[in-house]
């Protein structure tokens, strides 16, 4: 269903709070149908990326650490390197 979430496990440097609550709003956008978040369900969703991003950032805590890093960097890193060059 959310095959377009980027992967934050094992990114080197870590998943920023950022990262993090830019891959929950994606989820949370992806389950709600939203295709934008209007002022009518402004409140829920923030409500809801507020939740899943501490589930996030606790769920990357406790897992082991991967031997091979994601394939794919998050859009804010790839965002960041276009800017750069």
């Amino acid at each position: 269903m959310c095959r377009n979430i980027t992967p934050l496990r094992g990114l080197a440097p870590p998943a920023t709070t950022e990262e993090v609550e830019a891959a929950a709003l994606q989820y949370v956008r992806k389950v709600g149908s939203l295709a934008s978040v209007s002022e009518a369900n402004r409140a829920a969703v923030e409500r809801a990326v507020a939740r899943i991003s501490e589930a996030t950032l606790e769920l990357l805590e406790a897992l082991p650490e991967r031997r091979v890093p994601p394939k794919v960097d998050p859009p804010l890193r790839r965002i960041a390197a276009r800017a750069a060059t």
